[in-house]
């Protein structure tokens, strides 16, 4: 209080005599002029709205004359009431703060003018400097607010004002904070709202309407009230808007999940040269609002539920301690598998407490959501999808005499099996010997051509998903099956302007080139249909209709690290994982299929998709009644829930083979 009163002691008598004192001219620039102001790079869904902002200071600028008269005249009346009749520095209201502070109340002068040139040159006038300090700074602040008048009208200055002040946070200018405390532009605010914003100015945490909303309405009234003494509003329209409760959107605005979606976007501008950290870009992603919101309510509701299980030991998010990420975290990832288009992305529960990626930049085992790699590369080697093979005990020399003794995870062997069923149910012993049989290079190889990037070792161990995989990689890979084939590149912005509207970047659809026949493909997403009907991930099906065509594979790795779902649509293939940053069992007997595949139909039923066309065979497909029990052609004596109808490329259907099953794979015949 001190500094203030005697900054304002030592400029009043030179000030009241309408003298023209001297200030020191500043070294670089002139500080009067209104500078073209930093406006944040706005991120748009696809649907064209806004999900959020790139840049130091988020900060979209509006003509003055768009806002309703109360807005402005809300900031006048709080903060400057003889804005119109000074000319850059009020000597009346100097005046009245020598005379405040002299009977021990503190109170500042500075005009409008004078803090739009401090928010505009804060390197040039820091108004941060107080007491004897701060005098240099006053005065040229003052010569400067005069200057500025003699160049620009009242309506100018206004509105440069109103587009630079801070509202907190990382919100400057009052379309930012309509946006973000009340979600509507500042052309749509209500007189109440206005007075609240105009609160801010003065202490943006002080006032906070999100944070504090008693302390902001309490301030919002006075203001009311200072609006009706200058003639701005009616008593009664002070009265009506004293009435409404202070209300803010929730978050900001912006959708808890959305950060990590806003991090990919910026990076990958960022790379492509369009540098949108120092804004003024408009991005248009690929991003659906309704599905983000599906998948972000899904993985943090299946997130509580598995911490709420019987025999979870581990901390919750709930009781976590402050600061600590050392709880369940999970990912999703949602595509279009026609475009490759991203349209959900959640890479963890909270971003506040943990921005890490985890489907971007965390690299996880699968575990047996690997397999389809490796049955895709026996149906492409011809053994068909009724080949009978045996779940059995396996030891096999890996390295150095070292012994892999694959098992499943109930423990037990089931025997004699086709790889249709040896798919349903997941069993591993299956999956290593037809790695072993087509041979781990080939898989590695399949799996590369679908858009896997990460090293796939080449051992047993890697058929039931050992090898670890970018989470992001794995979701695109899976395209490749209701593409029939060919598995296409995320996307995540289709194309960004500059600020005259040219478009600076645009990115199509990348698909890659097919790696494998649309007959191979289908049979192997039908094998992943009896997953999700009938399999390890029946629990899809207590939220999506079986009327709902979805395919799909759980995944688990061993002691419970990592539990997985890859599921697909006609329109959509979206991934979900759950486990620690720092990998440890979930809980005993964690499985993908009863912790993460519920998420995926939580968030599917959430939605609208998942209704498209049904899936029809590709040309050229054998098709035969088999019994699901023997793999065996059906006869009259079958009953008719174990009759099905399976798939096979021309010549590996039954009667079609002509050489010993058992000479040639070492299994059972095929019939």
């Amino acid at each position: 209080m001190f500094s203030r009163f005697l900054s304002s002691l030592l400029l009043a008598p030179a000030l009241l005599a309408g003298q023209q004192v001297a200030a020191p001219k500043p070294s670089t620039g002139e500080v009067w002029q209104i500078t073209p102001l930093a406006q944040s790079s706005q991120v748009f869904a696809r649907d064209g709205s806004l999900i959020g902002e790139i840049g130091a200071q988020w900060r979209m600028s509006v003509p003055v004359r768009t806002l309703p008269r109360y807005v402005p005249q809300a900031f006048i009346a709080v903060e400057d009431r003889r804005f119109y009749q000074h000319d850059g520095v009020d000597l009346v209201g100097i005046a009245g703060a020598v005379k405040d502070n002299l009977l021990g109340a503190s109170r500042g002068a500075s005009t409008i003018t004078q803090q739009l040139v401090g928010n505009l040159h804060p390197d040039l006038i820091d108004r941060r400097e107080r007491g004897l300090a701060g005098v240099p700074r006053k005065l040229r602040e003052q010569q400067a607010a005069r200057e500025m008048e003699r160049h620009y009208t009242k309506e100018q200055i206004l509105e440069a004002y109103l587009n630079a002040i801070h509202f907190g946070r990382n919100w400057y200018g009052i379309e930012a904070a309509a946006r973000h405390y009340y979600g509507k532009s500042a052309s749509r605010l209500s007189l109440a709202e206005a007075a609240s914003l105009a609160a801010l100015p003065k202490g943006p945490a002080i006032y906070d309407p999100a944070r504090h909303p008693e302390r902001n309405k309490n301030r919002r009234d006075a203001i009311l009230d200072l609006m009706v003494a200058q003639r701005f509003i009616t008593r009664e329209q002070a009265t009506a808007a004293k009435g409404q409760p202070v209300e803010t959107v929730t978050n900001g605005g912006v959708a808890s999940s959305v950060p990590w979606f806003l991090d990919v976007v910026r990076t990958q501008m960022e790379r492509a040269g369009v540098p949108v950290s120092q804004g003024g870009y408009r991005v248009m992603t690929t991003l659906d609002p309704s599905l983000q919101n599906a998948a972000w309510v899904a993985l943090v509701e299946g997130a509580a539920a598995v911490e709420a299980r019987p025999g979870y030991r581990n901390p919750t998010y709930a009781k976590h301690p402050k600061g600590s990420t050392d709880y369940l975290q999970g990912m999703v990832v949602a595509m279009d598998p026609a475009t490759g288009d991203v349209r959900a992305l959640v890479g963890g529960r909270t971003y506040a407490e943990a921005p890490f990626n985890r489907a971007v930049n965390g690299v996880r085992q699968p575990g047996s959501a690997f397999k389809p790699f490796v049955y895709a590369r026996a149906i492409l080697d011809s053994i068909p999808a009724n080949a009978i093979v045996p779940d059995t005990s396996l030891e096999l020399v890996v390295d150095r005499g070292v012994i892999y003794r694959p098992v499943n995870a109930d423990g037990e062997f089931l025997g004699n099996m086709t790889l249709r069923e040896a798919m349903t149910r997941s069993r591993n012993p299956v999956a290593v010997q037809l790695w072993q049989r087509v041979t781990g290079d080939s898989v590695v190889a399949l799996a590369r051509r679908m858009g896997i990037r990460s090293y796939i070792a080449p051992w047993p161990s890697s058929a039931i998903g050992a090898s670890a995989v970018q989470p992001l990689d794995l979701v695109a890979a899976f395209t490749a099956f209701p593409n029939l084939g060919a598995a296409v590149e995320p996307r995540f912005v289709t194309r960004a302007e500059d600020t005259a509207g040219r478009v600076v970047y645009s990115q199509g659809v990348r698909t890659l080139p097919p790696a494998m026949p649309a007959e191979v493909a289908f049979i192997v997403r039908e094998m992943m249909r009896d997953v999700v009907d009938r399999g390890t991930a029946t629990a899809v099906r207590r939220y999506v209709p079986y009327s709902v065509p979805v395919a799909g594979k759980t995944g688990t790795t061993d002691d419970n690290t990592d539990v997985w779902f890859l599921g697909a649509t006609t329109d959509l293939v979206a991934g979900v994982w759950l486990g620690f940053d720092r990998p440890r069992p979930i809980m005993p007997g964690a499985a993908g299929g009863t912790l993460a595949a519920p998420i995926f139909g939580q968030m599917l039923a959430r939605s609208s998709y998942g209704r498209g066309a049904p899936w029809l065979p590709p040309a050229g497909l054998v098709t035969a009644e088999l019994d699901r029990a023997s793999g065996a052609l059906a006869e009259g004596t079958t009953p008719p829930e174990r009759r099905y109808l399976e798939y096979f490329l021309p010549g590996t259907e039954p009667g079609a083979l002509r050489v010993d099953a058992r000479r040639l794979f070492g299994w059972g015949p095929i019939p």
